[in-house]
């Protein structure tokens, strides 16, 4: 083939095209390490921080001002095989304060890998920069204190729309919005691996972060070493169907394993069956709303997105608080229970009906929206329209009332105008050989189906599933033997498991696993089930965390 064909057909690219590279400048910045300006939590080990220079556009990255992002650095402690990149999910979570967390929780990995964090573009730099918000106008959003999805007149839909279409207008205003983005972030990721002089750049991901582990991957195949996707999106597909299956994830995990639990807990107090306590949760539910405490759309949501102890015993404590001041029945938390909860520094014994309903209120603030979030979930592929999830709210509600009512008339991506300036690759066949993705049965935040059909749709690819957990985050947070001694041998020893199933670690409150049916059904390999370590404070402030950076 000519040169001049080899152009006109895409397969050559002119000299000065081919010597250069987006990254030219950038990687021969220096990296100055030193304190962190975020204050750790105790028990955490001592990690250091810089900041990186990256362009405002890596398309374009002559134009516009430079950002800056913030990573961290916890030092391996032994024999040093390289680095692991830790991103906690989101879109729009700060991570510079994680690798302490887990080099504590997990000093098998800190021994042989330096675990560095990343505040991605738009978060600024935690304890220091602030992050990217689109600032709502409040006259835009519904006065309301007492919305309801289940209300279908023509005024309550009105009333729902309002937040989400004010969000959307108020994110796509900022000039910032377009280069928050996937693409963009997974280039910020390779120059960190050039800065930091790493031939291969392992990855741990969990939620919105195995996305971004799986789209750099896929950018930079060269790059990529061993992938850790924790709790995962469908990285294949859309990253919008993740949060589109929240309404049935939920609703199963509240039907099959939070309302049974609450009947081994509480049976005094929500009844002797499920039935009987679903019937409970509704009549709290008109309790909190005929006190003016929560309006059924907020008591709804304290039932949504429970992927961590913490907010499980919080939605309990919602419910148990209610049913007992409607009831007039004294609140008794069985001793079993009450030990854990101590020891995770919950206050049981200054909490009412009313000060926890007011701890619910105190989360909400729609006039500051995190504009990563939004600038990513909606801003990385083509959106479909507010229509669309409206008739998404109406196939969903009747058959998943949890969530299924609210979250079509609920998602900003609806009202999203914008279109993609980048395209995002599938996973490559080279790299599908070094992913290994976890994943629990009744994940209330990415579905185990999310995860399967990722898998499926990247042939190489293997998936260790976690039998009968409700619980979002797995490796290092679950204290899970099993998944942290599969995901350990892969990382420490460069033996990826095949396809395996591991048993769940019992609830709080609970002496062993209640096994439910499930979506994880024949099981190629069930390995025995062990003796879980204690549940630690740090352990479940992390998994909460984790948890709260990923609710919608």
């Amino acid at each position: 083939m000519t040169l001049t064909a080899a152009l006109v057909f895409g397969g050559a690219t002119p000299l000065a095209q081919a010597e250069s590279s987006p990254f030219d400048g950038y990687d021969q910045q220096q990296l100055v390490w030193g304190p962190c300006p975020f204050t750790p939590t105790e028990g955490t080990r001592p990690a250091e921080c810089a900041l990186v220079t990256v362009p405002r556009d890596w398309a374009a990255p002559d134009r516009g001002v430079d950002l800056q992002v913030a990573i961290s650095r916890v030092r391996a402690t032994g024999d040093r095989l390289g680095a692991v990149l830790i991103n906690p999910g989101g879109p729009g979570g700060q991570g510079t304060s994680l690798p302490g967390a887990l080099a504590a929780l997990q000093p098998a990995l800190n021994e042989r890998y330096d675990l560095v964090g990343m505040d991605p573009r738009g978060t600024g730099q935690e304890g220091g920069a602030a992050p990217f918000t689109c600032a709502v106008p409040i006259d835009r959003l519904s006065q309301r204190t007492d919305l309801d999805a289940r209300d279908r007149s023509a005024d309550s839909i009105a009333e729902h729309r309002k937040a989400p279409r004010a969000v959307a207008e108020a994110c796509q205003s900022d000039a910032l919005t377009p280069y928050i983005t996937t693409w963009q972030t997974a280039h910020d990721m390779e120059l960190i691996r050039r800065l930091l002089g790493e031939s291969a750049l392992n990855y741990l991901g969990y939620s919105y972060g195995t996305w971004l582990g799986a789209k750099y991957a896929s950018l930079f195949p060269a790059g990529a070493g061993k992938m850790v996707l924790d709790s995962s999106v469908n990285w294949q597909g859309r990253l919008q169907a993740a949060f589109e299956a929240w309404p049935p994830i939920n609703q199963r995990m509240f039907d099959d394993v939070f309302l049974p639990w609450m009947v081994r807990q509480f049976p005094e107090i929500v009844g002797a069956t499920p039935a009987e306590a679903k019937q409970t949760w509704e009549q709290v539910r008109v309790f909190y709303a005929e006190q003016d405490l929560l309006a059924p759309d907020t008591y709804d949501g304290v039932f949504t997105g429970m992927g961590s102890e913490l907010r499980w015993v919080f939605g309990a404590l919602i419910l148990t608080l209610g049913a007992s001041e409607l009831h007039g029945t004294e609140l008794v938390i069985p001793a079993g229970l009450r030990a854990e909860l101590d020891e995770l520094g919950v206050p049981v014994a200054d909490l009412t009906a009313r000060t926890a309903a007011a701890a619910v209120r105190a989360e909400e603030d729609y006039t500051h929206v995190s504009g990563t979030r939004y600038a990513v979930a909606c801003g990385d592929q083509p959106t479909r329209s507010a229509a669309w999830y409206k008739r998404l709210s109406d196939r969903q509600g009747p058959v998943y009332p949890l969530f299924g009512w609210a979250y079509g008339l609920s998602e900003p991506c609806g009202y999203w105008s914008d279109e993609p300036r980048q395209t995002l690759p599938t996973l490559p066949a080279e790299v599908a050989g070094r992913v290994l993705v976890v994943q629990s049965e009744f994940d209330p935040q990415t579905g185990y189906e999310q995860a399967r059909a990722a898998v499926r749709a990247a042939p190489g690819v293997t998936l260790v599933a976690v039998d009968d957990s409700p619980f979002h985050g797995q490796y290092i947070l679950a204290g899970n033997p099993c998944v942290d001694g599969m995901v350990n041998v892969f990382l420490l020893r460069n033996s990826r498991p095949g396809n395996a199933v591991c048993p769940s670690v019992p609830l709080l409150g609970d002496d062993e696993v209640f096994p439910v049916p499930g979506p994880v059904g024949s099981r190629p390999a069930v390995l025995q089930a062990q003796a879980a370590p204690p549940l630690t404070g740090l352990r479940a402030e992390v998994r909460d965390r984790i948890t709260t950076i990923n609710a919608r």
